[in-house]
């Protein structure tokens, strides 16, 4: 996780009015999309018994849409005191790599899991039914009947979370228009890339830059300034990431990545096609948390209050 401070910084608005990017609170973000080594933790933790609500896609394992193999984890059947039970293994070399095939209520349940400790057990209450979010056991809620709740401590990432972390500049109170704290698009090419002006990431210029994993590893572009300014890694191209947002039926998008091409990661592209009940093939995401009072109290003392921003344009 990296720390996003520099509450109440004024909005992005080039592209739209109010615009985006404005939070009002310090709060973490995780430096890497969720992985599929995490995922599989999770699925041990409560779907090793019944995997109740579908937190598992068998495209996971290989095939899926496209017949672009971007899974990476294995459901094995395995018997313990005469059950069935439920092993999640990673696929060889796919462990670090962003989860895919997970769907918005997916990855709600995984930050309730967080939320509640990371506990193990069925899927109920107590593990992925509440927490930052309460889903009471459905295994797809109506979209627009589910929000975060004022008690989280982990959530899926809001709009404004996700903007924030990745094109704001809090130092200078600027937004980039590429989360490599740049106003040119990164270098489609291969980790750990060597476009130290802009970066590098994985997005689509002519042709995919692997086709046998698509996904790289989480991180994989550490030549700088591959990262954002708060020095999160991968908001730009690899998978595209839900958001919280609610556009019409669906869930917001953001970021672009190893099937699209540069300008699906400008600041000014929003995806409005999320199905909140479907897992992609090139599609994952990324969790925030709020860190202890404590903390908070401390970073506040370092922020540097409200930040200007420069003019923007209306957002397509």
């Amino acid at each position: 996780m990296v720390t996003v401070a520099e509450p109440h910084n004024a909005p992005d608005t080039r592209y739209e009015t109010p615009g985006y990017g404005r939070v009002d609170y310090v709060y973490q973000i995780g430096k890497y999309e969720v992985s599929n080594a995490e995922y599989a933790e999770f699925l041990n933790a409560v779907a090793a018994m019944d995997d109740t609500h579908h937190l598992y896609n068998p495209w996971m394992d290989g095939g899926g849409e496209h017949d672009r193999d971007s899974g990476g984890i294995v459901q094995l059947d395995w018997d313990k005191d005469d059950k069935v039970n439920w092993l999640y293994t990673v696929r060889e070399n796919r462990g670090n790599r962003p989860v895919t095939y997970v769907s918005f209520w997916s990855a709600c349940r995984f930050a309730n899991w967080l939320h509640n400790g990371q506990p193990t057990g069925p899927q109920d209450l107590g593990t992925t039914e509440d927490g930052a979010y309460f889903l009471g056991g459905v295994t797809e809620p109506p979209n627009d009947s589910i929000s975060r709740e004022a008690n989280w401590r982990w959530a899926v990432t809001s709009e404004d979370e996700w903007y924030k972390a990745a094109y704001y500049d809090g130092g200078s109170g600027v937004y980039y228009d590429y989360p490599t704290g740049s106003n040119t698009p990164p270098t489609a090419e291969a980790p750990p890339g060597t476009d130290v002006a802009n970066g590098s990431a994985n997005y689509l210029s002519g042709s995919h830059l692997d086709t046998e994993y698509y996904t790289t590893q989480c991180g994989a572009y550490n030549a700088k300034p591959s990262d954002s300014p708060y020095g999160t890694f991968d908001q730009g191209g690899n998978v595209w990431e839900f958001n919280e947002t609610i556009i019409g039926r669906y869930r917001c998008l953001l970021g672009g990545g190893f099937s699209h091409s540069a300008y699906r990661m400008n600041a000014s592209f929003r995806d409005n096609e999320g199905h909140p009940a479907r897992g992609y093939d090139h599609v994952g995401f990324r969790v925030v948390r709020v860190p202890e009072p404590a903390s908070i109290t401390m970073l506040l003392a370092g922020a540097a209050g409200i930040l200007a921003c420069v003019p923007r344009k209306r957002r397509r």
